[in-house]
């Protein structure tokens, strides 16, 4: 079965450094895999490759078997690849349903009408209303968005993300920047999300028991390389993922893709 995302000798470089280096992976439909690895492995420039942010300098991402080299970030999402980022991206001065209402229409391709008021479009509200239960915001729909918690701003930026129905969520640090007391909940929305089915999750986190708890497998950069990529239990028990988060001395060969 073909894979919904894959990539092949994905790099790009900055000048002489060479962020990520020829990485060859690839996922199934409705699977859950997180990338780990040291600060500066190019987890993030990974993510950036796959969601059309950088422009690869070799190699290729592949869709569903479609090529997207030549696919914006936009296209990208448009075709069904939604990503979050370290930092939230919401609309401050917006309320919480006003947020994910708009996510809503974007995908829906609806436009306002200047003399009909919002509360007619009452099929946006509703899907609004079903992806805040969804991320454990009931409660919060006339809150400004700038008057939340951290961990509730990432709740709202999940939510839309989920509004735009992507199939594929790449998820950055989703718990960046959070209390330890916010951890939780957040957990507890992707642990939903994934229980709901028919999502594909790749997730970048340094937290290993959540990432331990959550994922069906576990990839692994250093220096911008593919150095591992099997279950939890294979990542866990593997010397040179050990060394490399030691850091002790590795063998710099990439596993065979």
């Amino acid at each position: 079965m073909e894979p919904i995302l894959r990539t092949e000798n994905l790099t790009i470089r900055f000048g002489g450094h060479t962020a990520v280096d020829h990485v060859n992976f690839e996922m199934p439909a409705n699977h859950f895999k997180s990338i780990i690895g040291p600060n500066g492995a190019g987890k993030t420039t990974f993510f950036n490759l796959i969601s059309g942010e950088l422009k690869a300098t070799e190699g290729e991402v592949y869709f569903k078997g479609e090529p997207l080299a030549k696919s914006s970030a936009v296209s990208r999402t448009r075709k069904g690849i939604g990503r979050s980022f370290q930092i939230t991206n919401v609309f401050p001065n917006l309320t919480v349903l006003e947020n994910v209402r708009l996510a809503v229409q974007s995908k829906e391709k609806i436009r306002y009408q200047l003399l009909r008021h919002f509360s007619s479009y009452s099929t946006l509200t509703e899907k609004a209303e079903q992806l805040l239960e969804l991320v454990l915001l009931t409660g919060k729909e006339t809150a400004i968005a700038s008057q939340l918690s951290h961990g509730e701003k990432r709740k709202l930026e999940i939510a839309m993300l989920l509004a735009l129905d992507t199939e594929v969520l790449l998820l950055d640090e989703p718990t960046a920047g959070m209390s330890l007391e916010e951890v939780p909940a957040i957990l507890d929305v992707i642990r939903q999300i994934k229980n709901t089915g028919g999502k594909t999750i790749l997730l970048i986190e340094h937290k290993m028991d959540m990432i331990l708890d959550l994922s069906d497998s576990i990839m692994v950069l250093f220096n911008g390389r593919l150095l591992a990529d099997g279950s939890p239990q294979e990542i866990m028990d593997n010397e040179q993922v050990q060394n490399a988060y030691l850091g002790g001395l590795y063998d710099e060969t990439p596993i065979e893709s």
